[in-house]
């Protein structure tokens, strides 16, 4: 049912909004309630480094103190590039405790995009984890020649890894250190609460998805919101141990940076994801909870037989970014994941439906489970609605589970707008709700399920890549005559790009060189990994058809996980 909210609000008399019954929403509070309730349980653990909630409380504290001391004030914008470490945790509250807002970083950006995200943010200070330092030298090159104004750059060492050219970072602003930093922090620092709830707590952008990417502004309320919504749907109890496979740039991390505070839980840290260390963690810290596009289920049961253990006890995994295949669901099911599918977008804060599972569907066949299982679902606790809708008419789609329509949104979990961009945030709530981009349909039990992305965008292992922007690149190869970019099914990528290329007369180029030039313009997960020669399907007014290169592609079936990046 559709409400409306713009009617004039009628009190009752005697009712009154003040400081008693009436506090912004923010997640800041999570971790202030666990630092008492879970004082002495351990909060995050990573290799031999372990904090309890109260230790991680006072740290977010100091770390907001510092940034204060080094002049972020209420608004200002804090960068991260850094991997699932326990600084990448601290920083989802350090950052808005000191009332700035905070901008995780896509660690698989090269030194242009994120010296392109730097300026475009604004941001006055960037922590950088040393694996990233020659990305983090480039950007910072880059922007020594633009009229932009340097970051502070904060290195975060590791104790596995040492920081090898640190002091010629860069040399026009002050190094300073991540633990040092901290350091000089106060612990009676007063924490900078959000004076209005739809305050921003974070920026996120749009990966990949154009070439000039989106900043999603996520406010204190919607991340509150979702948080708790990301643990009800995960069906998170009190002290989960959840294992960090989701990027925790990846809209924070679904939300469950907070989350997991909220609900006192522990945190294990993985820098790199691979099967061994999930096994690994599952077995050493009895892990209950973890998440992960199916490029990370595919890892799990493609695992050699001496990397898998058997699990100490049932794993709930969410899952999103793509329908996971059904001999994965099968897979993990037998290996003992039970296995949640979730729908979202930057825009919706990650998550914003889940695909409710119904006992009655335990009796099915395995196929039929899996098809049910792979749908989108319905709108979670903290989002209003979610619709198939004629993008046109704005008039939802019948429920018989073939007429097409637009993924649309609408709640309080939806972002804020995009930074710098009203044309775009206009365009995207035009009509009153928010328009996703996605094509789907709407089954008669109400379940939506996508079945097509309306801006040809390849997800590669979780990662959006614009085909538009792959195709720019090869265009400007001087041997391209005319070229299309659409995903090839991967076993290990779930899709990756595969480019169609017309040569122009006379000319010469092997795929291996297309490849190669693309890589080296392109962060690596951009590029194709098939390049097929031939003249390109169009229609009558001169577009390619896009559909016909899809069944092509799809026809040539999947790249083997042998051929990995």
């Amino acid at each position: 049912m559709r409400r409306d909210s713009s009617k004039k609000h009628q009190s009752m008399e005697g009712s009154l909004k003040c400081s008693a019954n009436y506090v912004p929403l923010t997640p800041i509070s999570f971790l202030e309630r666990s630092a008492v309730v879970y004082r002495d349980r351990v909060s995050i653990v990573y290799g031999n480094v372990k904090f309890t909630w109260r230790e991680t409380f006072e740290r977010c504290v100091k770390l907001a103190s510092a940034l204060n001391q080094i002049g972020i004030s209420r608004g200002d914008v804090v960068a991260a590039l850094a991997p699932n470490i326990p600084a990448m945790y601290e920083l989802h509250f350090a950052v808005p405790m000191a009332g700035a807002v905070l901008c995780a970083l896509n660690i698989r950006h090269d030194s242009a995009m994120v010296a392109a995200l730097l300026k475009h943010s604004e941001a006055k200070v960037i922590f950088i984890d040393c694996q990233f330092l020659d990305v983090a030298k480039g950007a910072l090159n880059f922007l020594s020649k633009t009229n932009t104004k340097l970051p502070y750059v904060v290195l975060i060492p590791d104790s596995y890894r040492s920081c090898i050219g640190v002091n010629n970072v860069i040399s026009t602003s002050e190094n300073l250190e991540y633990e040092s930093l901290l350091a000089t922090g106060r612990t009676d620092f007063a924490v900078r609460w959000p004076n209005d709830e739809f305050d921003p707590i974070s920026l996120n952008y749009t990966s990949g998805t154009t070439s000039s990417p989106k900043g999603v502004v996520y406010s204190h309320r919607g991340a509150y919101l979702n948080s708790l919504a990301a643990v009800l749907l995960n069906e998170m109890l009190s002290m989960p141990v959840y294992l960090w496979t989701v990027p925790m740039f990846h809209c924070n991390g679904w939300c469950l940076t907070w989350g997991v505070a909220a609900q006192g839980g522990t945190n294990v840290c993985l820098r790199g994801v691979t099967a061994k260390g999930i096994f690994d963690s599952i077995f050493q810290h009895q892990v209950t909870h973890m998440g992960g596009a199916p490029t990370v289920l595919n890892m799990i049961i493609h695992a050699p037989a001496s990397e898998q253990m058997p699990l100490p006890g049932k794993v709930s995994v969410m899952t999103g970014g793509a329908p996971p295949p059904p001999q994965v669901l099968f897979k993990m099911e037998e290996l003992g994941f039970n296995v949640t599918h979730s729908y979202g977008l930057t825009e919706t804060y990650g998550p914003g439906t889940v695909c409710t599972w119904k006992p009655e569907w335990n009796s099915l066949p395995p196929e039929e489970r899996a098809k049910i299982k792979a749908r989108q679902g319905l709108h979670h606790l903290g989002m209003e609605e979610v619709d198939i809708m004629d993008p046109v008419t704005m008039k939802s789609v019948p429920a018989d589970a073939k007429t097409m329509g637009e993924a649309m949104f609408r709640g309080n979990t939806v972002m804020n707008g995009y930074l710098k961009n009203v044309k775009a945030t206009e365009d995207a709530f035009k009509g009153g709700w928010f328009r996703s981009g996605d094509l789907g349909i709407k089954h008669p039990d109400g379940y939506i399920e996508l079945k097509d992305r309306s801006k040809d965008i390849i997800i590669s292992g979780g990662e959006n890549i614009s085909t538009i922007e792959v195709e720019s690149v090869i265009f400007s190869h001087p041997a391209v005559f005319d070229a299309a970019v659409v995903g090839r099914p991967d076993d290990y990528w779930g899709e990756t790009p595969c480019a169609f290329v017309k040569l122009k007369d006379g000319c010469n180029a092997s795929a291996t060189e297309i490849i190669k030039y693309c890589r080296d313009r392109l962060p690596n997960y951009m590029a194709p990994r098939t390049v097929i020669f031939e003249d390109l399907p169009k229609t009558s007014t001169g577009k390619t058809q896009k559909y016909v290169l899809r069944q092509k592609a799809k026809g040539m079936g999947s790249l083997s996980r042998n051929s990995k990046l």
